[in-house]
């Protein structure tokens, strides 16, 4: 039997994306390198309906294209109920289930869990960006080794603000990080992470994102066109410049899910026969 395993959500709705060749190299990654006895499965929640029961230990749900706001979709309900066994299961169990939610999937349970209020940016936040920590951020086991601030990959549409403060706190839950300072602008800072129990944990930005892959994507014609076309070409200047600084984006790569998978190893190997 595996020593590990991981449920892959694919969350991008049937759209071309990196996101997941990202996450899929991580994980084999970390088999590779921490010669970890890993097995894992990925389920289409949007584009098919698929999703996995509770017999894994640990849960990775993806970024995606589209609205988080409620809708009457099929999966979506099934989805949320998945989060709630989860989160039930963690709370009868000695052996807990870890999960890892990113973007959209971020989005989509603190919207279930009313955690702030979701909503449209004025603008898409496309490209990447310096991410504040708070001091809860500076000690938690995911972030604390990275620089304050660190930098990942965003790209969003929607965006978690004013959060619930007493609600967070009664659930156990903490405010890891914030999007970066913006003077300029006198508008609130978004959420960009949160711890929601000790073993689940969301980014609003991509920390899956690689260095190298990115770079290549972004040097196609048809890629590079498409950012310049809609954001600009300081914009894009500006991606392959940090694309190629190995303390930004290929650093928050290394740390962030690496981490989490190396947390949940060590805290389920013992009680998971090999």
């Amino acid at each position: 039997m595996s020593l590990l395993k991981i449920a892959v959500l694919d969350m991008n709705n049937n759209h071309p994306n990196e996101g997941m060749r990202c996450i899929l190299q991580i994980i084999r990654s970390v088999q590779g390198n921490d010669h970890a006895e890993l097995s894992f499965d990925t389920f289409n929640v949007r584009g098919n309906d698929e999703l996995p029961g509770l017999d894994y230990d640990v849960y990775i749900s993806s970024g995606g294209p589209g609205s988080p706001l409620p809708s009457t979709e099929a999966w979506e309900a099934p989805y949320f109920s998945l989060i709630e066994q989860l989160f039930d299961w963690n709370r009868q169990n000695d052996c807990k289930k870890h999960v890892f939610l990113i973007c959209h999937s971020f989005q989509l349970v603190s919207r279930h869990l009313k955690l702030g209020k979701l909503s449209r940016r004025r603008s898409t936040s496309f490209g990447i960006f310096p991410i504040h920590k708070t001091d809860d951020g500076c000690t938690d086991p995911l972030f604390g080794d990275l620089p304050e601030p660190f930098y990942a990959v965003d790209s969003r549409d929607y965006q978690l603000l004013d959060p619930d403060l007493m609600r967070i706190d009664d659930m156990g839950a903490s405010i890891l990080c914030l999007e970066k300072v913006r003077p300029y602008v006198d508008l609130p800072r978004a959420v960009m992470a949160i711890r929601f129990s000790p073993e689940i944990v969301g980014t609003q930005f991509h920390p899956e994102a690689d260095d190298e892959g990115m770079l290549r994507h972004f040097l196609t014609e048809a890629k590079q066109m498409q950012i310049i076309t809609n954001f600009g070409q300081d914009k894009y200047d500006e991606m392959m410049t940090y694309l190629q600084d190995p303390e930004k984006v290929g650093l928050t790569q290394s740390v962030v899910i690496p981490g989490f998978l190396g947390r949940a190893i060590e805290s389920l190997a013992p009680a998971v026969p090999a």
